[in-house]
């Protein structure tokens, strides 16, 4: 049965640990990516990281619900070829192409958003649930998440990507946050 953890906030600094490889993908992995995905779900979210719920093994999670067709209201997947949810094991970026700018948000950084640039599209190459080598390739909004996703897995956070200037218009909640630090 799948635990639902409670997710670490801006001012932990289990935040800024990286990832430690997964040798196998074993039953312990399996469990701990249910785990991810309940406690990514009970919070809304759309990805989550280990590092996230104090766990360091390189591994997160990622569900982008359909979009719905605005003319028929059918849903409608902007990368169809990729199955969700996503687990990815050992995720690495192996090609990047384009440029995206749009707005961000973070379970660690409850209430804050901004508007971070990333690469349009990406080729990530990880193992699955079964240990198999496998990649996928994602533009869009699922390209942001895989990207914000392996910045946690390096220790690197939103508040990172944030210019000068959105970090002075969010600095009172980003103190708050630290002040009261999961």
């Amino acid at each position: 049965m799948a635990v639902e953890y409670d997710i670490i906030t801006y001012g932990n600094k289990l935040l800024r640990r990286k990832a430690t490889r997964v040798e196998e993908v074993n039953d312990e992995t399996r469990a701990l990516a249910q785990d991810l995905l309940k406690t990514m779900y009970a919070s809304d979210g759309l990805g989550l990281a280990a590092e996230q719920v104090g766990r360091d093994e390189a591994i997160c999670v990622i569900d982008i619900p359909p979009m719905r067709d605005e003319e028929t209201g059918t849903p409608m997947r902007e990368n169809p070829d990729v199955r969700m949810p996503l687990v990815l094991v050992n995720p690495r970026i192996i090609e990047r192409d384009g440029e995206q700018v749009g707005s961000e948000g973070c379970l660690s950084f409850p209430g804050i958003f901004v508007s971070v640039k990333r690469d349009d599209t990406v080729t990530v190459s990880y193992l699955d649930m079964e240990n198999e080598p496998r990649t996928a390739r994602a533009t869009g909004l699922l390209a942001r998440a895989i990207q914000h996703e392996l910045d946690h897995l390096d220790g690197v956070l939103l508040v990172d990507r944030m210019s000068a200037v959105q970090k002075v218009a969010v600095a009172g909640k980003l103190k708050r946050l630290r002040k009261q630090r999961k």
